[in-house]
């Protein structure tokens, strides 16, 4: 141990030390013993000459230093005195400074020629680390392991970061400056000078480094913080939904409505269009009690009884498409499909052929540009939509028991199915409730007759019907050929549904 004669206006007291001190750790060592602000102080040795940082460690060495005395102009008193910092990190008495922490790193700092109010920074940031470790559950653990083992394992540093980003984010918010990141990495490699790095320039760019985009412990842990905080905002703003509820996003909107009605005049209403065969009736119920039935669809409790209280959901043509409009406005409504075959379908298939290039890939891509008529795959309406699927990203950030292929994911938005076979029984082989789907009915996956909208195990008649070219028009004939009386008015039926292209 050694000991330094220092003297202030008419006090004269030693200060004692171990191992390496610098002049910025001396200067909070004399204010703490002297208790002195120390803002703007001036060291003089006995010839009257001022001592700075650049001669402290110089003279610090010599046999005869004598005394140092100390003079304070006390220009600004608004400034606390750094002495407020060293209270409690002091391992021995107060006549002792113990430099054991920061010995190897406060000597990499001096070698960039820092000012003493710069080193005297740093200090506060090693006091602020120590200060937040102690306070905080699991940071004894941190100090006692170091302390040990002048070290920390990955668990224990994983720890240590964790508690600092934490402390960070309660004080600074969600977003700090850099300044204040950096401050906390100088912090933790003065305190911990062994987990500073050796061959990096400042020795904590591990830690927190903003070049070339922020990374470090400091940095990733803060990130992912941000992460966990905005996934929990999400879904504190979302009520939890019970199984049954549709998971809409957005929270139930009024409704423009002309006809409201009373609840009495919404249970005829309801009951008038189980029991009438008149399209045109049923579709003005069904507007009027458009307000009635979304209510409903909000409705945990109620949502699931949709197709038993609106029957007519799956029989007559077009009910869905009529919901949609009245509840996004025509123009709305309408604008996808208008924009589609001259702007959307063109720019899915330009992105598509970028695509790495795979069988079913290249099958799709063919069906949309071929004019011809082929004879497997979708039509080209379709297939643009299924290389939608393609374009995906896939899904990141969610915990999912398995993941689907494009090919997989295809299957599940569209499904197709025979002429002649039965759409109850295929709702009855649905073993498990999953999304909604677009199931095709046809003779083949090119020349479909009618599409349902498949959900809960109920098929809804969608008003969509194919356009057919010369040569789709001419197979469809053929298959009606030698068909029964009531096969062949079938037939007829579906042929006169359907709009020729050009």
């Amino acid at each position: 141990m050694q000991a330094v004669k220092v003297k202030y206006k008419d006090r004269q007291k030693y200060i004692c030390y171990k191992g390496y001190l610098n002049f910025a750790s001396f200067l909070q060592c004399v204010g703490r013993k002297f208790d002195m602000p120390m803002l703007d102080v001036k060291v003089y040795d006995e010839s009257k000459t001022e001592v700075d940082e650049g001669v402290f460690e110089f003279l610090l060495n010599k046999q005869d230093l004598g005394v140092l005395e100390i003079c304070s102009s006390n220009e600004d008193d608004g400034v606390s005195s750094l002495a407020s910092y060293s209270g409690d990190s002091e391992e021995d008495s107060d006549d002792t400074i113990i430099l054991q922490h920061s010995t190897t790193s406060m000597k990499r700092f001096e070698d960039f020629s820092l000012s003493r109010s710069e080193l005297s920074c740093i200090f506060v940031f090693l006091q602020m680390i120590e200060s937040i470790l102690k306070k905080k559950p699991g940071g004894d653990r941190v100090l006692s392991e170091y302390a040990r083992t002048k070290s920390l394992t990955d668990g224990r540093r994983r720890d240590m970061v964790n508690i600092l980003v934490a402390h960070m984010t309660s004080e600074h918010g969600t977003r700090p400056s850099r300044r204040v990141k950096e401050e906390y990495a100088k912090g933790i490699i003065t305190l911990f000078p062994n987990l500073a790095n050796p061959n990096s320039k400042l020795g904590y760019e591990h830690y927190y480094s903003a070049k070339g985009g922020e990374s470090g412990f400091l940095a990733w842990t803060l990130k992912y913080f941000q992460r966990k905080t905005l996934d929990r905002q999400k879904r504190k703003s979302r009520a939890p939904l019970p199984k049954g509820d549709p998971k809409a996003d957005q929270d139930p909107i009024q409704y423009k409505n002309d006809s409201m009605m009373t609840e009495n005049q919404c249970c005829e209403a309801i009951a008038l269009m189980k029991h009438t065969t008149d399209e045109k009736v049923i579709k003005d119920k069904m507007k009027q009690t458009f307000h009635y039935r979304q209510n409903m669809v909000h409705d945990s409790k109620k949502s699931t009884d949709i197709f038993t209280v609106f029957p007519r959901f799956l029989d007559i043509t077009g009910l869905i498409e009529q919901d949609f409009r009245l509840m996004f406005g025509d123009a709305t409504s309408s604008k996808f499909l208008e924009k589609w075959p001259k702007d959307y379908k063109q720019n899915v298939l330009t992105q598509s052929r970028c695509l790495p290039q795979t069988s079913e890939l290249q099958h799709l891509i063919l069906n949309v540009e071929s004019t011809s008529h082929i004879e497997e795959g979708w039509d080209g309406d379709i297939s643009s939509v299924l290389l939608l699927i393609h374009l995906l990203p896939p899904p990141h950030g969610h915990k999912r028991s398995g993941k689907l292929s494009a090919r997989q994911a295809c299957d599940h938005l569209v499904k197709f199915l025979q002429t002649g076979t039965s759409i109850q029984d295929h709702l009855d082989s649905i073993k498990e409730s999953h999304q909604p789907y677009l199931l095709a009915c046809g003779n083949t996956k090119r020349v479909i007759h009618n599409y349902f909208i498949v959900i809960d195990k109920h098929a809804m008649p969608s008003s969509l019907k194919p356009a057919l070219n010369e040569k789709e028009r001419e197979e469809m004939g053929r298959h009606s050929q030698g068909k029964t009386s009531p096969e062949r008015s079938r037939f007829l039926h579906y042929e006169c549904k359907f709009e020729p292209q050009g």
